[in-house]
């Protein structure tokens, strides 16, 4: 068994992905007694981190009762992985590490592994470190189980595919379409006649069901909500359209909205979660939440009410709110009516701290700056939705807060590309900056 490897554990892995710790097959796992410190300093907080850190001390404990020593190795899984506490640092002057630092004290256990001569692997969700470990000859690598291909490669929720004449008219006609291409369910399809390349239309891949296609094809139907203006906002390009089909069909539980700054994530699930809760009533309320994650220094805690409290946090979405329901107002009448809905309780601003152990219902979520949230979180909340619930989630991958995510590996690209196969789910990706010309100009030079 000369070729099993060991796997050198960081504290963020654990942090992130308390299951990690069974998830190296055959292997060794070895915690660095550093690690075990920094568990003990988390497992007293009460957020996604603090339960993390109990759950890995809790299966840490589990693997000490079932028979051996932590500090000789115990079995982790039944693969036959082994599971080992160190508690020996090196120290790391000589290698130009100071041995105050308990980042360089975990590594060192992974340099002194590798200097015994077996195969070691770091793994860190720490790019500083990985670098370090690398330069010190050891191979470093992420955590990698819950990651997508890149954003350019992932899903984009919408296809172009080449029709003849006839079938377009018979599309126009019929109101569904046959075509050879097997699309993901509710994915969008621009319908283009290939002997007149301007003449076109918009539709979806149908739901499965009595109509189901051949392998290999699949229905696509019109548009099913292309209404001209939801108050007073109207989808300004193809995405948008498709996006906000989604987000009426009743058929579509969870809606994930992918895009860069500007192009209209958020003002849509707005406006359509306005329109189903205060227009058509076919939700009890309107609940939006956002991760709490400062831009830059934090304010620290501010004084108020939990809803003054939020209120900082939740500005990008009062701007929102003001610009949907501007239409035949007053300044001042916009916040009255903002203020009127959030008084009846038909909308909710809510921190995502508050949201675990809830069971919501009959109601139109959404969840902005998704991309800040790690897969573990986002399950989480979609598991919160209770009968005829709809959840919404939007971000943009590339303004990421959280320094343990990236484009690939944060919730909302995950959670996008892992369900794309489901009948009740939806994504889009806009490409397209609506929000001024500036601001286009912005996101696409700068």
């Amino acid at each position: 068994m000369t070729n099993l490897k060991s796997f050198v554990l960081d504290t963020n892995v654990l942090l992130h992905a308390p299951e990690a710790i069974r998830g190296f097959g055959q292997n060794e796992v070895v915690i660095p007694i550093d690690v075990l410190e920094e568990l003990d300093k988390f497992k007293t907080q009460n957020d996604e981190l603090g339960r993390n850190a109990r759950e890995v001390i809790r299966i840490l404990d589990k693997a000490r009762e079932s028979g051996g020593r932590l500090g000789t190795g115990v079995k982790i899984n039944e693969r036959g992985g082994t599971l080992r506490v160190d508690l020996k640092p090196l120290v790391l002057i000589e290698a130009g590490l100071e041995r105050d630092s308990p980042d360089n004290r975990i590594l060192s256990i992974a340099y002194k592994l590798h200097k015994e001569g077996k195969t070691v692997t770091f793994v860190s969700k720490d790019v500083n470190v990985r670098i370090k470990a690398d330069a010190l000859g050891i191979k470093a690598e992420d955590y990698e189980t819950d990651k997508i291909t890149t954003v350019e490669e992932m899903y984009s929720g919408w296809r172009e595919v080449e029709v003849g004449e006839d079938d377009l008219r018979k599309f126009f006609e019929e109101h569904r379409l046959e075509i050879p291409a097997e699309l993901h369910p509710n994915e969008g399809v621009l319908l283009r006649d290939r002997s007149r390349s301007k003449r076109t239309a918009i539709g979806r891949r149908a739901p499965g069901g009595p109509d189901t296609p051949a392998k290999g094809t699949s229905v696509v139907r019109p548009l099913l909500f292309a209404q001209e203006q939801l108050l007073g906002i109207a989808p300004r390009n193809l995405e948008q359209r498709i996006a906000l089909d989604l987000l009426l069909d009743p058929a579509v539980s969870l809606v994930t909205l992918v895009g860069r700054a500007g192009t209209g994530k958020t003002l849509l699930a707005l406006v359509a979660g306005l329109h189903l809760t205060v227009k058509q009533h076919q939700f009890e309320k309107l609940l939006v939440s956002r991760p709490i994650m400062p831009l830059g220094r934090d304010l620290g805690f501010l004084p108020g009410t939990k809803e003054e409290k939020l209120e900082p946090w939740m500005k990008p979405i009062f701007d929102n709110m003001k610009f949907v329901l501007r239409e035949k107002r007053e300044p001042g009448e916009v916040s009255k009516k903002i203020s009127e809905l959030m008084k009846s309780g038909i909308v909710e601003m809510e921190a995502l701290t508050y949201i675990r152990g809830r069971s919501i219902h009959a109601q139109f979520m959404i969840v902005d700056e998704c991309q800040n949230l790690t897969p573990h979180e986002v399950k989480t909340i979609i598991s919160r939705a209770g009968h005829e619930t709809k959840i919404v989630l939007t971000g943009d991958p590339y303004q990421i807060d959280n320094p343990y995510l990236d484009s690939s590996s944060n919730g909302l690209t995950y959670v996008a590309e892992k369900l794309k196969n489901q009948d009740m789910t939806g994504h889009m990706v806009f490409t397209k900056s609506e929000r001024s010309p500036l601001a286009s100009v912005a996101a696409e030079v700068l």
